[in-house]
């Protein structure tokens, strides 16, 4: 079911009768399983060379498409239609045309196509619920990953609805992907789409229409829909107001510039080119990747104030190679990602698209429970879900698709840099910079003194719902065995119950998070370790949290989540405080024995 009419623009693109037609066969082509295509929370992620080597693409999109073809739009619409995008990473036009001769070959009767090839996550998703005969869109990203050659590809599966596929959808393909014994696929040259055509242009392949569209029209307008872009326009040219942004070339750049700069006139706009490779940057907007923000905001690699340097910004903001993820920071201090989303949740009213406030809330475990403070005391339905935009999506579809309960409006976010909400049914980068923006806007209305700055609105919400201390360590490439030798030695500790003794930091006990969805009712074990604490003191809580990324492309990250609450006294630095926590989780799950890693490779 979708939820937004179709647009007549793109409608009268699949309309079109004047199209190029390129003769062609479909080839049946024998191919045999290739192991290891299991799809993660995002998606299959690989290194790029693997993604070109023979039949491994052909094997993974013949594989989506024998589940993605059986869904009802594709089993009743004899003109539904498939989108293609990517992230423009290396690898990403020469796997559209790839893709686009496989569809072909399965009988695909339409592909849309953005011109260049490009559009970021959130864009695809806005696009794909714009279309009701869409059932769907194969996307080309390994998200905040590096790109080239030699470093990540992946590919993921958005629904009919825009939000990546459930468990349900994806443990169906890696079947598929086990049992394979041919692709279908039309003959053709290797460029049979031309993806600089101006939008609305038309070729047909084999039996298949194919149509470049405009990357940003629906996507603008989703968000115009959310945002009263008069008012943030207006706060943009207050002359005590500086923005900066970083769009880290990736995806997202393009549509920073044609939203920030275009429409809002933000002047500072950096790296907003996408490029193939993220110009030789790890597009990951975190106090590591993102530096040149990080020191344009005056800040320390730590996310504190730098005493030698301050910065002429109110804002700055970056996104990472898909758009999906943001970075949030005022002068002299890093917004984390939970208290970003606490923040929001809190000020909602001042967003058009929330003027009547919030029915529900979600994060993913791993993140801080500073937005469930807000959430309780303002009456909202709060959910912990796994890592997982698709947990949020089931929250935020749960009456229109499951004739369930209504959680709507909806926000949503994970401490991994997204934050979103039930515009679309993807995390959003652009959505949480313009979500600031009519924050501060709001805090400013009426005020022609001093700038109340990003400082003063998170201080504030500290004093008044208390601080959720938060950080984490992240041990990338580590051996598999050892990472799953750490989580088996915690299991181990499970029904243990500490207490006492003369540390501050006391462990209480540890427990493994697992989740029953209260929409479809699917279970979902396994989904990290819990070591939790009491701080002798004050008696406020703490807690350490171990999670196995399924987001890389070779050997596992373990990743460390810390979190220390304080009611009272939200002074002092994350690291400082929090560097305690660190060494007894460190200790307990024997992480530096097992792994032989003496420090993390990422601290955010």
């Amino acid at each position: 079911m979708k939820i937004r009419p179709r647009l007549l623009i793109v409608g009268l693109m699949l309309a079109a009768v004047s199209a190029l037609s390129i003769p062609s066969t479909t080839l049946p082509t024998p191919t045999s399983p290739i192991s290891g295509m299991k799809p993660g929370t995002s998606g299959l992620r690989k290194k790029t060379r693997e993604w070109m080597s023979p039949n491994y693409l052909p094997n993974f999109v013949q594989s989506i498409l024998d589940v993605a073809l059986t869904s009802p739009t594709a089993s009743s619409s004899p003109s539904y239609s498939i989108l293609i995008a990517g992230d423009g990473r290396y690898y990403n036009n020469e796997a559209i045309q790839t893709i686009v001769k496989i569809l072909a070959g399965n009988n695909v009767p339409n592909i849309l196509i953005p011109k260049f090839g490009v559009m970021s996550t959130p864009s695809v998703s806005s696009l794909i619920r714009s279309q009701s005969n869409c059932v769907g869109g194969i996307v080309l990203t390994a998200s905040h990953n590096p790109g080239g050659i030699d470093d990540d590809f992946g590919i993921k599966y958005n629904e009919a609805r825009g939000q990546p596929a459930d468990e349900n959808f994806t443990n169906q393909v890696y079947e598929k992907t086990k049992t394979i014994r041919e692709f279908k696929i039309v003959s053709g040259g290797e460029e049979v789409v031309d993806l600089e055509a101006e939008a609305g242009t038309s070729v047909v392949v084999g039996g298949t229409r194919v149509t470049i569209i405009d990357p940003f029209e629906v996507y603008v307008d989703c968000l115009m829909k959310s945002f009263d872009f008069g008012v943030l326009k207006k706060f943009v040219s207050d002359p005590r107001v500086s923005i900066t942004f970083d769009g880290m070339h990736g995806a997202g750049g393009p549509f920073a510039s044609k939203i920030l700069g275009e429409i809002l006139g933000v002047e500072e706009l950096m790296r907003c080119e996408s490029k193939v490779d993220f110009g030789g940057i790890h597009p990951d907007p975190n106090l590591s990747y993102a530096k040149d923000l990080v020191e344009l905001m005056g800040m320390k690699p730590d996310g504190t104030a730098s005493k030698d340097k301050s910065s002429k910004f109110t804002l700055g903001a970056a996104n990472d190679g898909d758009g999906d993820r943001n970075m949030i920071c005022g002068k002299g201090i890093f917004v984390t990602p939970s208290d970003s989303l606490a923040i929001i949740a809190d000020r909602c009213r001042c967003i058009p698209q929330f003027k009547d406030g919030l029915k529900g809330v979600a994060r993913s475990m791993p993140s801080s429970a500073a937005v469930d403070v807000v959430a309780e005391r303002n009456g909202v339905e709060c959910f912990v879900t796994p890592t997982g935009w698709k947990f949020f999506g089931n929250l935020m579809d749960s009456e229109e698709a499951f004739n369930k309960k209504s959680y709507s409006p909806f926000l949503c976010g994970e401490e991994s840099f997204g934050t979103g909400s039930d515009h679309i049914r993807e995390k959003d980068g652009l959505w949480a910079v313009l979500a600031w923006i009519s924050i501060l806007a709001d805090a400013n209305e009426g005020n022609d003194g001093d700038l109340v700055e990003v400082r003063d609105v998170v201080e504030r919400h500290w004093k008044k719902y208390g601080r959720h201390f938060y950080a984490r360590y992240d041990y990338e490439a580590c051996e598999s065995e050892a990472a799953e030798e750490l989580m088996d030695g915690l299991r181990g500790l499970i029904g243990e119950v500490g207490g006492g003794g003369g540390g501050e930091i006391q462990f209480e006990n540890c427990e493994e998070f697992e989740y029953t969805d209260p929409v479809d009712g699917s279970f979902s074990g396994k989904q990290g370790m819990i070591l939790n604490f009491t701080m002798k003191s004050t008696g406020d809580s703490a807690r350490a949290v171990f999670r196995l990324s399924g987001t890389g492309s070779s050997g596992a990250t373990i990743r460390l989540y810390l979190e220390q609450y304080d009611g009272k006294n939200w002074d002092g630095s994350a690291p400082e405080r929090l560097k305690g926590l660190g060494e007894e989780a460190v200790r307990i799950s024997k992480l530096r024995e097992l792994t032989g890693r003496e420090k993390p490779t990422v601290i955010t």
